[in-house]
């Protein structure tokens, strides 16, 4: 987990040049995503643990009701005993002795053993409940323990996450416009400098191929998010963060994965860069603190960072880690025709302002030229 900015730290100034600027403002936006990705780890382990516990409380509960019904059958069998011994009837053991009749005194024999054995289940199932009882109770204590740390953990990574954001805000309200414009001209060409590398270096496919019907769902899924804002946790109708994206979009097209890139990294399969297929989903970074989702011919949509939107980029936009496989044992289509994208899907760079939170409906017409003019 990313360390949170300390007050008073010291900005670059605009005057020591654009790629300086790049180098540090891609540096804090890396942190703060870092950041984004503790913060929905910690939430998914949460429901987790809260969904635990919600168990532990049902299956309590039921051993509870156990427990008391073992009591009662234990308390009628001493009543039983007490009011036979009070009422002078002989023990089964004394008639067996006594009788005249030798398949009486067999038949006695095994009521008697019957009736022992009975009552030595109903104290063992006591016994067995009461410790079950017990450790359920533990368990669930536990629980709750582990769901409020978890919950601490939240809040410390959403701190994180607005604090490396707010540094973001100040770096850039430090610059000019023309200062602005230089650095997304710089980042523009680093981007497209390491595409060209990328492309000639051989790894990537050296034709597109055909997705399956689920990656072409979570392909068309993805289009049609293009423009909506990124927001750090976000998960979508309005609004997204990386990994929100991506599994939001293989959700539609009928599969569970990992919410986190991190966890999409690690649980899903992997597959070198050159059989990339469309609806793939591409990794970057060393601890694998963003994603995105493959299109084909050496592009992605994505959700780039704050200030910017879901948008088609280079697929080396960000330093490549590697790519995995949502369904791997899926068959390719005979044919798939690739859905459509808006005319601007690849425009704008990604510098900008953080957004606080998702909105509550789909951004209209004025609002996207609103953002658009802030960055």
């Amino acid at each position: 987990m990313v360390e949170p900015p300390q007050t008073g730290e010291q900005l670059p100034a605009p005057a020591r040049g654009v790629g300086e600027l790049l180098t540090r403002l891609r540096g804090l936006y890396q942190q703060a995503e870092e950041a984004s990705e503790a913060y929905n780890a910690a939430e998914v382990a949460l429901k987790a643990r809260q969904a635990e516990e919600e168990r532990l409380a049902t299956k309590l509960g039921r051993a509870r009701s156990a427990l008391d019904s073992e009591r009662a059958t234990a308390g009628r069998l001493a009543r039983e005993q007490y009011q036979g011994t009070r009422g002078g009837s002989l023990s089964p053991y004394l008639r067996l002795l006594l009788s005249g009749d030798p398949q009486q005194a067999v038949d006695q024999r095994r009521l008697a053993a019957r009736e022992g054995a009975r009552r030595a289940g109903v104290v063992a199932r006591l016994e067995r409940d009461r410790k079950q009882a017990g450790a359920l109770a533990g368990a669930a204590r536990k629980a709750r323990d582990e769901q409020e740390a978890l919950a601490a953990r939240q809040k410390q990574a959403q701190t994180e996450v607005t604090g490396r954001l707010k540094e973001v805000e100040r770096l850039l309200a430090a610059l000019t416009p023309e200062e602005l414009a230089g650095l997304g001209a710089h980042e523009a060409a680093v981007t497209a400098g390491a595409q060209r590398s990328l492309v000639d270096s051989g790894r990537l496919p050296a034709r597109t191929t055909t997705p399956t019907a689920a990656g072409g769902a979570a392909l068309r899924y993805a289009a049609a998010q293009i423009g909506k804002p990124y927001v750090w946790g976000a998960e979508g109708p309005g609004s997204f963060d990386c990994s929100g994206l991506t599994s939001r979009a293989w959700e539609h097209a009928g599969r569970s994965i990992p919410r986190t890139s991190q966890e999409q990294w690690e649980r899903l399969t992997r597959v070198p860069l050159d059989r990339l297929r469309p609806g793939d989903l591409v990794v970057y970074f060393p601890k694998a603190t963003h994603v995105a989702l493959y299109v084909g011919d050496g592009k992605v949509i994505q959700a780039p960072r704050p200030g910017a939107t879901v948008k088609v980029s280079p697929i080396a936009a960000n330093p490549l880690l590697g790519a995995v496989r949502p369904d791997p044992e899926g068959t390719p289509l005979a044919e798939f025709t690739p859905p459509p994208l808006p005319g601007a899907a690849a425009a704008g760079d990604d510098a900008g302002y953080a957004s606080e939170e998702a909105p509550d409906e789909e951004p209209d017409d004025a609002a996207t030229e609103a953002a658009a003019s802030a960055r």
